[in-house]
Order: structure tokens, then C-alpha cells, then sequence
């Protein structure tokens, strides 16, 4: 059996201005953390036998994993494309909006439609490539959505409609 896996889809480029933020914030403190690292991975290696060395290894470990996402972020923030700016029409469902649904049993769930990097499911964010925040993009406010999922078929009710930042 090969451990082979096909390269997952590309996600899309959009991301909020908090969400940049937060990525240029995230690169920032990686390279500090990698310094620091490389010092005490320095000081592990100073000490002898490294094969039996826990500090040695651990220190190792920690270092290909702060350069992995390193490499991550390098590549991936030129990339993005910031969306500032709400959509001339709001009453219809785009990248950055807050949308309340609500399925048939009356019950009111929000969404943020944001970026890949920046998705938060405590905070009620989604990805712009989830399959909920796509039935939903381009639809307005009372419009019936279909939601394909793992679980089978939902349907909501769109109730509201805000964009953050954008005077709401």
C-alpha cells in the first residue's frame, strides 16, 4: 500500500485584514521562537553525545517544525489577497460577511465567511471553501440555501446579512 496522497485543492487567496495581521504577527514571533531555539539547540549539542541527547533531539524536533511553518507563511502571505473594502451590494452574500441562518425548526446559527488561514469554528468563522459558506456566497437575504454535507442534506433560511468593519 503506497503512502502516497494527492496534493489537496488549492485554497483560496482571500483573507480579511485582521486575519493578515494575525499571519504577519504569527511570522514575526516564529523567527524570534526559532532563535531562541537555536540557542538552546547549541547549547544541547555543546554537551556531548548527541544520539542520547533528549534535549538535543527535542530541541531538533521543535526547529523542523518552526521552520516548516516558516516556509509555510513565506510562501503563502505574497499570495493573498487582502479584502478591505465591503461589497457595493450588501444585501447579497460575499467574502467577509456575517450571515444568520436559520433551518426549520426556527434555530439562528451565525457565520463569518473568511479567508482559509483565518477560519475559527468556536468563533462561528468559516472558510470561503467550506461547503456551507459556498451554497451561501451570491445569495440574498430570505433566499432558501441547500448545504451538502458529510451528514447528509441541510437547509436554511438566510436571516441576516452584515459586513464588519463596513459601518454595521
Amino acid at each position: 500500500m503506497s503512502r502516497w496522497r494527492p496534493p489537496s485543492p488549492r485554497s483560496s487567496p482571500y483573507i480579511t485584514p485582521e486575519g493578515h495581521a494575525t499571519l504577519e504577527a504569527e511570522l514575526d514571533g516564529l523567527w524570534t521562537r526559532r532563535a531562541d531555539v537555536t540557542r538552546h539547540l547549541a547549547a544541547a549539542a555543546a554537551e556531548g553525545d548527541r544520539s542520547e541527547n533528549a534535549e538535543y533531539i527535542y530541541r531538533k524536533k521543535e526547529l523542523r517544525e518552526i521552520d516548516r511553518r516558516i516556509r509555510y507563511l513565506q510562501k503563502r502571505i505574497p499570495d493573498l489577497k487582502v479584502v478591505r473594502d465591503a461589497p457595493a451590494d450588501r444585501d447579497r452574500v460575499f467574502f467577509g460577511a456575517r450571515v444568520t441562518l436559520a433551518d426549520a425548526d426556527g434555530r439562528e446559527v451565525t457565520y463569518r465567511i473568511v479567508g482559509a488561514d483565518e477560519f475559527d469554528p468556536e468563533r462561528g468563522w468559516i472558510s470561503v471553501d467550506s461547503p456551507v459558506a459556498r451554497a451561501l456566497l451570491g445569495r440574498h437575504l430570505d433566499d432558501e440555501v441547500e448545504v451538502h454535507t458529510p451528514g447528509g442534506v441541510a437547509r436554511y433560511e438566510v436571516v441576516e446579512i452584515a459586513y464588519p468593519g463596513a459601518g454595521e
